[in-house]
């Protein structure tokens, strides 16, 4: 009878061990064997003893275990005591029944392994023929793997979920617990139905977003249907998507599951130099433009949509994302000539964009000379954007003019390099009035060709030069209570105009409603006739203000923040030591919106130094009007001193008493009869303000 190998073995080492533990007590009581034999026994006693203290089952299999040690180190002391070999040679008796016991008992090999305790000389049962198993749905005998047959084994113990049956399992390379699997209903000719996500995820241990089930397209060969369905259990494959994912990975789990719905990565691309991340991403045709929810966007990207790191480019169905390190609001971008030379389509840089790009303006459109609109409140960098604008027109070669309701330093500055320059409401309209002629006088000039035409840059020929006249802080004139009525008319009338003989007006203030003073038909002139800028609204103004421009609500713009430096860290240590806040770095004059397009960009426009002084941004020579323009314009009283008091008979009819004069309370003292060009008294009575009619009703009543 064959017994197992660790018993074999376990035998003839009791054989072997026996003679050396008699002999050597005897032949050399000092030899080292009788040393590791006490060692040995001192060692099973204190198995014993951890036995003994245990509180798991099996005391006494452990007991056993340890027993041979502790008999060999018995034998050993009893044959070290006895005189020779002892009576009746007493020594070899006992090696010989310590091996005898071991071989018997067999303590190492048989309890060492606690659920197997074979009954010694058990005969082996007979083998018996099993019955086939019962046919299964799950099993059939198709000739399937290996692995696809344990997949179905363990799909019918799970209950067959949705009464579906494996027709094939596939492993994933690389992922030990990833499978896909081909499923189809279990009666022929019937739709799968029930089976979820949480089903499959129950039957294989794991989560439900580790499950993808996918209809199953009509192949040669093979059915589909509703009968059918793909499932993938990828648990692996997931993990490792959460912890290091592909970009196109990360993509569509972060940005086009939420922030842009349906978009495609395309590519990352790192400009070190400028120090910006681009991601290009898609979506489909069918879908239309992209869809951006910009505040999601920035928390996916780590930063705050009022950090103004952040911006986002739409070209049909692409779109560009642009991550910035720090805010290019927050740079300077100093201004140069070369900037704001026009190109030969009469472009020039204003400034820049979110993006990185120059953002551009025009001395002239295809319609004729350009106007302009610069909207900004207070401190908001409106006179550094006009002397950009009047630096441009002199350098493209036109005559600029400037007229201001209150003098400050730097419109003083610019007014060195304009052909005119003045302060006040009536400075403006004479300067008005002078437009309003000259549009009449250079209908009437004769080109090369002797024809008169539109004016048109890019014709040759042309008698006069282009003519651009700045209006600053223009609402504040056009409620003045003399001269605004006519400086509201006279501005809509070189708006609607001017253009077709050269002539733009750039007006210049802090709003741009028509509550405010503007007609209706005044800020749709100049906002179809050049490109606006406006700078730093205050968050509660900018839809209204866009509006304004015309801007569909879904194109109006967030406000800007109070301040484009990261906040400092540390405030809750501050806030524990009791120490203030730093201050607020207020950077965001200059910064605000150019409106080309349907849709206006987030630009920070160029920065001129009026300390370090300006003539390096403006050409040496100051244009003027022709000769034949100033002698029309002195013909009809119009071209003088603009800064002389009223002259009389220039804003209506002379008053000779006292009770006439308050007859027209809105007539300047001391002025004369009309003249050519003139506008009536009444016409001075036009309310265009809430100022204006409580002017008004006081007037009337007396008071």
């Amino acid at each position: 009878m064959s017994v197992p190998r660790s018993v074999a073995l376990e035998r003839t080492l009791y054989t072997v061990a026996a003679p050396v533990l008699a002999a050597a007590p005897n032949l050399s009581p000092d030899s080292p064997v009788n040393t590791v034999v006490q060692l040995a026994g001192a060692a099973g006693v204190g198995g014993w003893v951890l036995a003994y203290k245990s509180d798991e089952p099996g005391t006494g299999r452990k007991f056993l275990r340890w027993s041979p040690l502790v008999l060999a180190a018995a034998v050993d002391v009893a044959a070290k005591s006895t005189p020779g070999w002892g009576p009746w040679c007493m020594d070899a008796l006992l090696a010989a029944g310590w091996a005898a016991a071991g071989m018997l008992v067999m303590p190492f090999s048989r309890h060492t392994r606690r659920h197997h305790r074979p009954a010694l000389a058990t005969p082996a049962p007979a083998p018996q023929l099993q019955p086939s198993p019962a046919p299964s749905p799950a099993q059939p005998n198709d000739g399937a793997d290996h692995f696809t047959r344990q997949v179905r084994q363990l799909w019918e113990n799970r209950g067959m979920p949705a009464r579906t049956i494996v027709v094939k399992a596939t492993p994933h390379d690389g992922m030990p617990n990833d499978l896909s699997l081909l499923l189809r209903a279990s009666e022929a000719g019937r739709p799968i139905t029930g089976l979820t996500e949480e089903a499959v995820a129950a039957a294989f241990e794991v989560d439900a977003t580790d499950v993808r089930i996918d209809e199953v397209p009509r192949q040669h060969g093979r059915g589909g249907g509703p009968g059918w369905r793909e499932v993938h259990v990828t648990p692996d494959a997931n993990e490792r998507r959460r912890k290091a994912p592909t970009a196109d990975e990360w993509w569509a789990d972060r940005i086009a599951a939420g922030p842009v719905p349906g978009s495609e990565f395309v590519k990352e691309v790192r400009d070190k130099e400028r120090k910006v991340t681009h991601y290009i991403a898609q979506v489909p045709d069918e879908m239309g433009e992209p869809r951006v929810n910009l505040h999601a966007l920035a928390a996916v990207l780590r930063t705050k949509y009022d950090e103004g790191r952040l911006f986002v480019t739409i070209d049909g169905n692409k779109v560009l994302i642009s991550l910035w390190d720090t805010s290019p609001l927050a740079q300077v971008f100093p201004a140069t000539r070369e900037l704001l030379t026009p190109d030969k389509d009469g472009r020039w840089v204003t400034g820049y964009l979110g993006n990185g790009q120059p953002a551009r303006n025009r001395v002239y459109t295809g319609r004729g000379a350009a106007h302009g609109l610069f909207v900004a409140p207070s401190g908001g960098g409106k006179t550094q954007l006009m002397a950009l604008h009047v630096a441009a027109d002199a350098l493209f070669g036109a005559v600029v003019m400037l007229a201001t309701e209150a003098p400050d330093e730097k419109t003083a500055a610019l007014g060195k390099h304009t052909a005119r320059y003045g302060v006040g409401a009536l400075y403006m309209i004479r300067l008005l009035r002078a437009l309003d002629a000259l549009m009449e006088i250079r209908g009437e000039m004769p080109w090369e060709d002797g024809q008169v035409h539109d004016w048109d840059p890019s014709l040759p020929g042309c008698p006069y030069r282009m003519l651009s006249a700045y209006l600053d802080e223009f609402l504040s004139a056009a409620r003045n209570g003399d001269y605004g009525a006519e400086i509201m008319d006279l501005a809509e009338r070189v708006s609607v105009k001017g253009r077709k003989y050269g002539i733009g007006i750039k007006v210049a203030g802090q709003s741009i409603y028509v509550q405010d003073g503007f007609t209706q038909l005044l800020c749709e002139n100049l906002r179809e006739n050049c490109i606006p800028v406006v700078l730093k609204v205050a968050p509660k103004k900018v839809t209204d203000m866009f509006k304004a421009l015309g801007i569909p609500p879904e194109h109006i713009p967030d406000p800007l923040p109070r301040s484009f430096s990261p906040e400092e860290k540390g405030r809750i240590e501050r806030v524990m030591a009791g120490e203030p806040e730093p201050p607020t770095d207020s950077n965001t004059g200059g910064a605000g919106w150019i409106v080309e397009s349907k849709a206006p960009d987030v630009l920070r426009v160029l920065f001129m130094d009026f300390k370090a002084g300006i003539d390096e941004y403006f050409p040496d020579t100051v244009e003027t009007l022709t000769d034949h323009e100033i002698r029309e314009l002195e013909a009809r009283d119009l071209w003088f001193d603009w800064t002389e008091p009223p002259r009389p008979g220039e804003f209506g009819p002379e008053v000779d008493d006292e009770d006439d004069e308050d007859n027209y309370g809105d007539v300047p003292h001391g002025t004369g009869g009309r003249r050519r060009g003139g506008k009536s008294p009444a016409r001075h009575d036009a309310v265009t303000s809430p100022r204006q009619a409580l002017e008004a009703i006081k007037k009337l009543s007396g008071v």
